[in-house]
């Protein structure tokens, strides 16, 4: 057994363990080891039941509010198991701070951290509180609406529906970010030629309904990404990425993504993939792996999902990154989907049919497809194999009409047809 981000080691008992105990109960819980030390060694306690009272009256006098817990004697190596809860009255303090764990190590939070955990604690959302803009107009919405769902009277009553007002509060913060004009982020794009040095285009979406964000996003990429084939009399829309997919993309990254902090959804456009990632990781009480596989849906912005839903911008709630897989179904190359801390990125490659590889095939093409050309030498360092199978199989998807090769000698490169 080893420390991770919900256990930890303490070889006797100091007041630091309240800390962990605090970040603990803020967060998904975790458990405290005493009587082991920081490399996993057992050392035991010399008294066990007196360690007990006093690891009890340390965090009795110290946390607040009262932290759900228990105790248990490991009476065969004199440790002590500590099983600290998640709590439900949020934020738990130690000494008027509240901690959260970095990997192995338990630090203080920053203030945003603390508000958002506040609000948590009160079960209340950004998105529910009071807007501090009050002036707002929503021809946007209204004109959605009208068309999507008939809706003709369009008033303070409607948005009362939409849980965007209340004759207490006025207009909450999910209102701001669907009214005409706000003070929100958007959406920045850019597309991006050969490599990264290279911009085609940059377009920013911001200040302006989340509405307005997502169809004028929708447009770039309907620029770049989609071109009509003419086949005799009739024209057939040829689609480079599938647009459906680009759109849950987009919709779940305004949804779910935090907006109390000045960062914009960064749409990164190139000619083998998108790359979307917005702000925010996963909201608390899902795991990476439940949001992967689609078994959990936790809205962090539940009123502004409500919206796009009753305007067909998205399907039925937590279906988004299932949807997108099983459109990439038969497809040479998969999305890609990576949590991190602050934020979720999703990869949109060129939809390509599966063009029958073998195993290590697929490999060598999973690198060509991430840029435009490659050499020997920049292809062998993420295939496991030599240079000289690399060689071959190169030779062999050349044959078979899936890699052009390029140039002689050491100038050699490869790139996907």
């Amino acid at each position: 057994m080893r420390e991770t981000k919900t256990i930890e080691f303490k070889e006797t008992i100091s007041n630091t363990f309240l800390k962990t105990v605090s970040a603990f109960s803020n967060h998904e819980g975790g458990e405290i080891y005493f009587g082991i030390d920081d490399a996993g060694n057992i050392k035991g306690l010399a008294d066990t039941k007196q360690a007990c009272l006093d690891i009890e009256n340390k965090i009795n006098d110290s946390i607040t509010p009262q932290p759900d817990y228990t105790l248990e004697l490991q009476n065969n190596d004199r440790t002590i198991k500590l099983t600290v809860k998640s709590g439900m009255q949020k934020p738990y303090l130690y000494k008027s701070k509240a901690y959260k764990r970095n990997d192995t190590a338990t630090i203080e939070m920053d203030t945003l951290e603390l508000s958002r955990l506040i609000l948590e604690g009160k079960n209340i959302r950004f998105e529910e509180l009071p807007c501090k803009d009050q002036d707002l107009t929503f021809d946007v919405l209204h004109q959605k609406l009208k068309k999507t769902i008939q809706i003709e009277t369009f008033n303070q009553d409607t948005l009362r529906t939409l849980n965007l007002y209340s004759s207490n509060s006025g207009y909450n913060n999910a209102a701001g970010i669907l009214a005409d004009k706000n003070h929100f982020p958007g959406i920045d794009i850019v597309k991006f030629g050969e490599n990264i040095s290279v911009i085609h285009k940059r377009a920013t979406f911001d200040q302006v309904s989340a509405l307005t964000v997502y169809e004028k996003t929708l447009e770039v990429f309907r620029d770049y990404y989609q071109y009509e084939e003419i086949q005799g009399a009739d024209r057939k829309k040829v689609e480079i990425i599938p647009e459906t997919a680009f759109r849950e993309a987009i919709a779940h990254a305004l949804i779910h993504r935090v907006w109390d902090v000045e960062a914009q959804i960064r749409v990164s456009m190139f000619e083998d993939r998108i790359e979307i990632v917005s702000p925010g990781g996963l909201p608390t009480g899902i795991t990476e792996d439940e949001y992967l596989a689609g078994k959990l849906s936790i809205l962090r912005n539940r009123n502004l999902a409500n919206v796009f839903y009753r305007l067909g911008f998205v399907e039925i709630f937590g279906t988004g990154v299932l949807r997108i897989r099983q459109l990439y179904e038969g497809g040479a190359t998969q999305p890609e989907f990576e949590i991190s801390a602050n934020t979720i990125r999703i990869v949109l490659p060129v939809f390509e049919k599966n063009l029958e590889l073998t195993e290590d095939e697929r490999k060598i093409y999973a690198v060509l497809s991430r840029t435009m050309l490659k050499s020997m030498g920049e292809i062998a360092p993420y295939v496991p194999f030599g240079k000289s199978k690399v060689t071959q199989l190169l030779k062999d998807m050349n044959q078979k009409g899936i890699v052009r090769i390029e140039g002689k000698g050491r100038g050699t490169k490869y790139v996907i047809r």
